[in-house]
């Protein structure tokens, strides 16, 4: 884990792999969880027996699952300067490029883009930061990452 205790210690970090997180494991608990939290129960990720006869030879975890791990990712990789809130402002580009196959361990490669003070609207002054992160998914034992995104995040002091 990178600990950061100043902004100018993570603006010191533009243009770097600053952090690797620790492995998630994506069992068919979690998986099932998703598709019932988000209605999709396609059964390439809860049919077992039928995807067993798929392309992928059994169930694979959703993409936007894989993304929804990344505050997990983002929180054992690295801790910030205190702040009142933290916000995720969102994403500007994602692909799942490789399906993640039940039982597989993800971890998240953070590389940071970007670090932007915040001023407050009204009164002009500097009341937080944002940060662009591009963070590649990689799953253990896998040549190529399943997902790259870029995952925007601010935080207020």
């Amino acid at each position: 884990m990178k600990t950061f205790t100043t902004v100018d210690e993570l603006i010191a970090c533009v243009g770097q792999e600053v952090s690797t997180s620790d492995w998630i494991k994506i069992d068919q608990e979690k998986i099932n969880q998703f598709a019932t939290a988000t209605g999709d129960h396609q059964w390439i990720h809860t049919d077992p027996i039928q995807a067993s006869q798929g392309p992928f030879k059994t169930t694979i975890a959703h993409g936007f699952l894989t993304l929804s791990l990344i505050p997990e990712m983002l929180r054992t990789a690295l801790c910030f300067p205190p702040s009142s809130m933290a916000i995720n402002y969102g994403l500007n580009k994602v692909r799942f490029t490789n399906p993640v196959p039940v039982n597989s361990q993800l971890r998240g490669h953070f590389y940071l883009l970007e670090v932007e003070s915040l001023k407050d609207p009204q009164s002009q002054v500097v009341n937080g930061f944002q940060m662009i992160w591009k963070i590649t998914i990689e799953q253990d034992g896998a040549s190529k990452p399943v997902c790259i995104a870029e995952s925007v995040v601010r935080r207020y002091h």
